[in-house]
């Protein structure tokens, strides 16, 4: 549900939409397709708490903080596990030359 414009103009669609206007006239005023419009208005209803079949635009925007951590956090964990096999094959070659 990517915005194109600024959150202002989307506002003021979806007021006008609130209003009566029909989203098709919306469309053919001021550019956005009329399916653009309808998930403008369907998020604007979520965000202001009128519907529940989806997430608000705050819940998305943690959704995609919560990726992005999760996303650095496996990396991260993977480089550690990267190095405890890199530090563990050392010690046993070291520990090996050690004992010849």
């Amino acid at each position: 549900m990517g915005g194109s414009g600024p959150p202002e103009f989307r506002e003021q669609i979806v007021a006008l939409a609130r209003a009566g206007r029909s989203v098709e006239d919306l469309a053919r005023e001021f550019e956005p397709c009329a399916a653009t419009i309808h998930g403008w208005v369907r998020q604007a209803e979520r965000d202001g708490g009128r519907r529940s079949d989806g997430l608000t635009s705050e819940e998305q925007e943690e959704l995609r903080r919560l990726r992005r951590e999760n996303r650095q956090l496996r990396q991260e964990r993977d480089i550690l596990a990267n190095a405890a096999a890199w530090f563990a094959q050392s010690d046993a070659m070291s520990s090996r030359s050690s004992h010849s």
